[in-house]
């Protein structure tokens, strides 16, 4: 029989879903944690604002209580978990837990994007540690990946699919014909979105992942304001099957590039071909794409989101910490991947400096000389065309007319679109896409 040598006590502040599934968690599989850790991982506290709602699990063996001073004035709690969420109590609760000396686990992503770095300094300065493995992609291994197992690495590059509400949305648009809205609609009645979808859908969400992966990728201090941000919702049918026809699939991406001392790095909706990893990736799923200069192509894919996947990788970073308490160690690994005196403010490439390929879909009137004067301006802007796709002639209206460039810079592609939507012959805004093939590869 196995006899637990300690007992490590931890707080909880926040019992909604994913804070019943830590619980449940602890709960059920409490033989098989104690026997590799060596130790019993016990919530002795729970804070709620709801201390009356029934839950699904038990809290036969914690205090449940709607004052938080409960766990943060508690010297028996080594570790307190945080999943309010948000910016505000959030931060408060995590700075006041590491200020009397009392490690975090939090899956706060929105938090730490925005105000991850006071927070590590915060940890330093009081030398507890803080896990934040649920933050970014749920029970999929991203941070420790990065933090670990690609140390060795520069990291060429990320492709990610970063949000599984927009990777739902875009699934059925693609596989079914859907709308944009009708889709929508399907994944809020199923749980997978929310009732303002706005996070997700433009990409909020995936801005808060990106910007804690590139901290973790080059020990950098990332202002999340600085990273190129575009959503789906504008998205329309008629491109998803168009670029069907041009064999991509389109999803929304979370993209970073290293250029020499500068770090590429947007987000926006993507053609990316029918072949490459990320183009089978579909439903409510996430995967992330990355490339070291020794490692190679690294795929980590699964749930992103979720009571059970985000409860197992918040155990997981209880388990990590209670394994140095064990050792009486402090922090092993830093906190971003690299020594703190090595952080610096990281350095984005302009939007306006980006190279890529481009779809481009104009509602133009058919007449002649319509596609010889679009091209034409675009020649003039230095970008040059690898395909045309002219849909039937009307009487009367306007027709699709789609291109895609070869590898062109986005200011010159905003500066020709900006003139090409003056003309006459130009009915709406045009359609503006990024592909990505070769290099996503």
């Amino acid at each position: 029989m196995l006899r637990v040598k300690r007992i490590i006590k931890v707080g909880l502040i926040g019992f909604g879903t994913v804070g019943s599934g830590v619980v449940d968690l602890l709960q059920k599989n409490r033989s098989l944690l104690e026997k590799r850790l060596g130790a019993s991982l016990v919530i002795k506290t729970i804070a709620d604002k709801d201390i009356m709602t029934p839950r699904k699990v038990s809290t036969a063996d914690a205090v449940l209580t709607g004052n938080v001073d409960a766990i943060m004035h508690d010297p028996e709690i080594d570790i307190v978990i945080e999943l309010v969420g948000g910016l505000e109590p959030a931060k408060t609760f995590i700075i006041e837990a590491m200020k009397r000396k009392k490690h975090v686990v939090t899956a706060n992503k929105a938090l730490l994007a925005t105000c991850g770095n006071e927070i590590y300094e915060t940890a330093d300065a009081e030398m507890v540690n803080i896990g934040f493995e649920a933050s970014v992609g749920g029970a999929i291994p991203v941070i420790k990946t990065l933090k670990e197992s690609l140390a060795a690495n520069n990291i060429v590059s990320i492709f990610g699919i970063m949000n599984g509400t927009c990777n739902y949305i875009l699934s059925r648009m693609t596989d079914e014909g859907l709308p944009f809205e009708e889709v929508l609609k399907e994944a809020q009645r199923l749980g997978f979105a929310e009732a303002d979808p706005t996070y997700d859908v433009e990409g909020i969400d995936t801005a808060h992942k990106l910007a804690i992966s590139l901290a973790l990728s080059y020990g950098k201090r990332v202002n999340l304001p600085d990273i190129y941000r575009e959503g789906i919702s504008h998205l329309d049918q008629q491109d998803v099957e168009f670029a069907g026809q041009l064999g991509y699939r389109i999803k929304l991406l979370a993209i970073a590039i290293q250029r020499g001392e500068e770090i590429e790095a947007r987000i926006h909706p993507t053609m990316i071909p029918f072949d490459h990893l990320l183009s089978s990736v579909n439903g409510n799923f996430n995967a992330f794409h990355f490339d070291g200069d020794y490692a190679g192509s690294v795929l980590l894919y699964g749930q992103g989101a979720g009571m059970n996947p985000t409860a197992s990788a918040v155990v997981s970073d209880l388990v990590d910490i209670a394994r140095d308490i064990e050792k009486k160690v402090w922090r092993r690994v830093p906190l971003r991947a690299y020594k703190k005196d090595q952080i610096e403010d990281i350095r984005l490439l302009p939007m306006d400096d980006v190279h890529t390929k481009y779809y481009f879909r104009f509602s133009a009137l058919d007449r002649p000389g319509v596609l010889s004067r679009i091209s034409g301006i675009l020649g003039k802007h230095s970008i040059s065309l690898a395909s045309v796709i002219q849909k039937g002639r009307r009487d009367e209206g306007a027709v699709p007319v789609v291109m895609t460039t070869h590898e062109s810079r986005e200011r010159d592609v905003r500066e020709a679109l900006s003139e090409i939507d003056t003309l006459e012959i130009v009915q709406d805004k045009t359609v503006l896409i990024r592909i990505e093939d070769e290099r996503a590869q």
